[in-house]
């Protein structure tokens, strides 16, 4: 066999001939080191003298109650515990199992892809990366290759650190099976989307499954998304991160040696090593190769209000008037499902929503915005010549086909549908002609596509699937429901690329890309989408919600380390459904919810079906008013989240922001490592940015909430803003501190050295962007600070690739005429300055109890 192993920071590729497995002896020079060593004792005693964290999994079909026989079959140890440990496999490897063995390294000048020989999808099928033409001039790592039993060992060049050690479990590159193992530095692993769990993942014996599907966010089950890529922290602070370009179904498997193990059952082991050394140059380094986010359009960083449920487009109306009548911000306006004519993709009901083209004219004339969803199962069961996107569709082929060459049929809401194959180009310009033809009706701003893992309320197609090793594999990862097919299409269903068993978790990646490309040569803006399933590259087309979750403060407290994965997964554009989807939220929740979802880089309010309303207007005028605080306060800070944005698009960095992103000093001049251990499993405050902490109240009956303060100043964000005499600075060595917190707040505090800027908000964005800027100082100690701010016409395309915009570090570097600033205070001055200067001119000032403001426009 043949086998491409291809560390990112390398960029020539080595490529290795492999025998097959034989039972070799373990060379010396592949022993990892003395944390991560297996042990050599003769096979009838190593079994035993394995520790339980290092014994790797033999055995891991689910259900599989595995006997003596059934593991030493395998030729594996089979020692019972009975210590209390869940998951510590009884059936494990021996460290004499046999391995592949390494004949020859050809080193090559590009990357290429060697798929398996049942495979026939390479990576550049599944996601385009850039090509190696060079080797590293100055490579941080030491890569070892081991030739019996075969290993690759990569180590940190700066600190030794093993990043990757494959020595410590066998190696399986077979048709249906590939799995690698390897030890990691530390317990501290993020990424690896999509499943509900803290930020900080679990590695006691926790396996992570990665198949696209359609449930509610639940814990331990794959859900909508497919991210194959951790970042994992060092001692000391140091990060890297790993990425395994599959998209075939998988189980990630982590163990408290600590290790971890991809097993898969398709594709190739095309994978990277991103070596950091800084979490957020980890990021950097991996967007670099999937591909960074796109800049959003203005109004998509407003409020968005939607529900399932509205039943007709007066009612929807009645929303966003009342939301006016209120003074409530507001920038757009969705509808679910029930605006379509018995839910049929690109029509809307001429009963209940007939005035929908109307109700978008009112939105378009107050400067607010439509978007409404489509799903992609396309009805198969509408008389013939009455719906043009099912005809057409069939007419140019464009529908996923059965494993015998028919149009594959489903169900979902329309009832028995197709679904189209995004992975062909024909597809796309049929998506495009349908959105155009719809848009002539309904003048739509963006577009929500959900249900595209894709969901299937039957499991494979109307006439089931063929009994094949495609449909029921050797080994099926972990998928809720058990079988590849459940709730989906056959696996064998054939696509343009390749089969569905390949494609399966890349439909909703190829459905965005399709959906931006129509909206953008529709519109001739910035597109925005907003997509539930997602696979590596997906924030260059769309932004995701973190599905159906409940109204439950539990979801909201788990919304926090979504945002903060999705970040790191390159989806900055993220939020959760404010307030709750299902069951029945209440006030005190909902106030809460709206204070933390202010603050979610996506910020939406939606419910389901048959619940009572949540919008903000609906509740009593205390907690209306607390909710409509909030969000006028996250349009103040509009210029500040439209910078860190992009900042994602132009550099690859997060807008929400874990605390231990945050280096531990200010003032150095060259990035620094994360140095406070206390941060690293933190996932109910997060930063917007480098310098704006939120921290929110997130159970019931609560005044007062406990967050953890870094080391450094902080100031009250309020008091600054109020230019208040009796400011507060938290001067903290690191340490938790008890915050007031009544209903109506929401905790915001500013690191020292920050400049923030902010606006005058207004009850749409497009109104707020007009408004003179205020900036808000908190100086460090020497009293020096620093702010940026990123500014353009908020729609337009590549507006930064065409040097189109002002970049502003408070002198103004590149000249902003629509942009003036009205005010600045400056927080921690410790002395009455003699003379302020704006732009070489003395200013008027007045100073006060460590604080200087300039009042007048400069």
């Amino acid at each position: 066999g043949t086998l491409l192993l291809a560390p990112g920071d390398s960029v020539l590729a080595p490529l290795l001939l492999l025998h097959p497995p034989t039972p070799p002896a373990l060379s010396s020079c592949c022993q990892p080191d003395e944390s991560s060593a297996r042990p050599s004792a003769p096979p009838t005693e190593a079994c035993s003298a394995v520790p339980e964290p290092w014994r790797f999994d033999c055995y891991p079909e689910r259900g599989a109650i595995v006997s003596r026989d059934m593991c030493e079959s395998r030729n594996c140890c089979y020692v019972p515990q009975h210590t209390g440990q869940d998951g510590v496999p009884w059936c494990f490897y021996p460290p004499d199992y046999p391995s592949y063995s390494l004949v020859s390294v050809a080193v090559l000048t590009h990357q290429v892809s060697f798929p398996c020989t049942h495979i026939i999808l390479d990576n550049k099928s599944a996601i385009p990366v850039p090509s190696a033409s060079e080797k590293a001039s100055d490579p941080q790592y030491v890569l070892q290759l081991c030739e019996e039993p075969l290993g690759l060992i990569v180590r940190r060049r700066s600190t030794g650190a093993v990043l990757l050690n494959t020595t410590v479990a066998p190696l399986f590159f077979a048709d249906q099976f590939l799995q690698l193992s390897s030890s990691l530095p530390s317990q501290y692993v993020y990424g690896l989307g999509e499943h509900r769990s803290t930020f900080q993942h679990d590695v006691q014996w926790n396996t992570l499954t990665m198949w696209a599907r359609d449930v509610p966010p639940t814990e331990k089950t794959n859900l909508y998304g497919v991210h194959p890529f951790y970042l994992a922290l060092e001692e000391g602070g140091h990060a890297h991160g790993f990425f395994l370009l599959n998209s075939n179904a998988m189980d990630v498997v982590l163990q408290p040696a600590p290790a971890v193990t991809w097993r898969t059952i398709g594709g190739i082991l095309d994978f990277y090593v991103f070596l950091g050394p800084e979490p957020a140059a980890v990021v950097q380094q991996y967007l670099e190769v999937v591909g960074r986010p796109a800049m959003p359009i203005y109004w998509a960083l407003g409020y968005h209000l939607c529900r399932w449920g509205y039943q007709t487009s007066n009612a929807t109306w009645e929303v966003v008037t009342s939301m006016r009548n209120y003074g409530i911000p507001q920038d757009v306006q969705w509808n679910d499902i029930d605006y379509m004519d018995k839910f049929l993709d690109f029509t809307y009901d001429p009963v209940h929503f007939d005035s929908l083209p109307e109700l978008v004219k009112d939105l378009h004339a107050h400067d607010q915005r439509y978007v409404m969803i489509l799903d992609p199962g396309i009805s198969s069961t509408q008389p013939q010549g009455e719906y043009w996107p099912y005809d057409e569709g069939l007419r140019r082929g464009v529908f996923i086909k059965d494993a015998h060459g028919n149009t594959l049929i489903g169900k979902v809401w329309p009832g028995l549908t197709a679904y189209p194959d995004f992975s062909d180009e024909a597809t796309h310009e049929w998506w495009f002609e349908n959105l155009q033809r719809f848009y002539k009706k309904v003048p739509f701003d963006g577009l929500w596509i959900d249900m595209n893992e894709p969901s299937n309320f039957l499991d494979g197609s109307t006439n089931g699937c063929p009994s094949n090793n495609i449909e029921d594999p050797p080994y099926t990862p972990g998928v809720l429901g058990g079988l590849l097919r459940s709730k989906t299409v056959c696996a064998s269903a054939q696509q343009k690329l390749s089969s569905h068993y390949n494609l399966h978790s890349l439909y909703g990646l190829h459905e965005a890309k399709a959906t931006a490309s129509a909206l953008t040569r529709l519109l001739g803006k910035r597109p925005f989408v907003i997509s539930r399933s997602s696979f590596p590259s997906q924030g260059q087309y769309s932004g995701h919600w973190l599905g159906d979750n409940r109204s439950q403060w539990k979801d909201m407290v788990a919304s926090i380390a979504g945002i903060l994965s999705f970040n790191v997964l390159g989806l900055p554009l993220v939020g959760a459904d404010i307030c709750g989807f299902s069951e029945q939220t209440d006030e005190e929740l909902c106030v809460r919810w709206s204070q933390l979802g202010a603050f979610y880089p996506f910020s939406r309010n939606h419910n389901a079906l048959d619940s009572k309303a949540q919008d903000p207007s609906v509740f009593s005028p205390s907690a209306r008013a607390a909710m409509r605080e909030a969000l006028l306060l996250r349009y103040s800070l509009y210029p500040l989240l439209y910078t860190l944005f992009h900042h994602a698009h132009a550099h690859g960095h997060t807008v929400a922001r874990p605390l231990f992103w945050m280096p531990l000093f200010t003032f150095s001049p060259r990035p620094q490592v994360p140095q406070d251990p206390l941060t690293y499993g933190i996932d109910r405050q997060f930063l917007w940015g480098r310098g704006l902490l939120v921290t929110p109240v997130l159970l019931p009956g609560a005044d007062s909430v406990e967050g953890y303060f870094p080391a450094g100043r902080w100031y009250d964000y309020y008091k600054v803003r109020e230019q208040s005499p009796l400011f507060v600075c938290i001067i903290s060595l690191g340490k938790n501190i008890l915050l007031s917190a009544p209903l109506d707040k929401i905790n915001l505090h500013l690191r020292e050295g920050s400049i923030i800027p902010t606006q005058r908000p207004n009850l749409t964005l497009w109104v707020s962007s007009g408004q003179p800027l205020h900036l808000l100082t908190a100086l460090r100690e020497d009293g020096s600070a620093a702010g940026e701010l990123f500014w353009d016409d908020g729609e337009s395309l590549d507006t930064y690739e065409n040097l189109q915009y002002a970049y502003v570090l408070f002198t103004v570097e590149q000249v902003a005429s629509y942009i003036t600033v009205e005010s600045a205070s400056f927080y921690g001055v410790q002395s009455r300055p003699e003379q302020v200067q704006v732009n070489g001119q003395e200013a008027a000032f007045t100073y006060k109890d460590n604080k200087v403001h300039i009042p007048e426009n400069k």
